[in-house]
């Protein structure tokens, strides 16, 4: 799930909890009002852009970093990103830009999920790590917004 304002960017999914007793022949299904999960709530601190969608896993061969080493199920920074380069050429016309100042600190970061892809620019993250389901985390995290 994400949750997005002109100024604050999150999202949250659950986590890979531990089954050392599965055998593989069961299934276990969970949606966004399941209990007691691990929710991971990740923030993205002065977020710039973000897409969120295709490809899943069954495409992802398709996505245009995917011959560099990105693959499903995972988390990801590009380093000498082409999309931050494109950002800041966009900007460059603005009368006050500064290129330097605009780069600076920019990190170009992806999240990999089965149905998904997210990618953003921000300048960092914090995670956080909780039980509970995703309707609550992102209740809280609506909360929290200072939109």
């Amino acid at each position: 799930m994400l949750v997005a304002s002109e100024h604050a960017l999150h999202v949250a999914f659950y986590g890979e909890p531990e089954q050392p007793k599965w055998n593989g022949t069961t299934t276990r299904m969970v949606d966004s009002s399941s209990t007691e999960e691990q929710v991971i709530l990740v923030t993205f601190e002065h977020p710039s852009i973000h897409l969120f969608g295709p490809p899943n896993d069954e495409a992802f061969s398709g996505h245009r970093l995917a011959v560099k080493g990105l693959e499903p199920y995972g988390a990801f920074e590009v380093l000498h990103s082409e999309w931050i380069q494109q950002l800041e050429a966009m900007n460059a016309v603005h009368p006050r830009h500064d290129r330097a100042r605009f780069m600076e600190g920019k990190r170009h970061l992806i999240l990999t999920f089965h149905d998904s892809t997210f990618e953003c620019v921000a300048r960092g993250y914090r995670v956080e790590i909780a039980k509970g389901s995703l309707k609550q985390a992102i209740q809280s995290t609506v909360g929290s917004i200072n939109a």
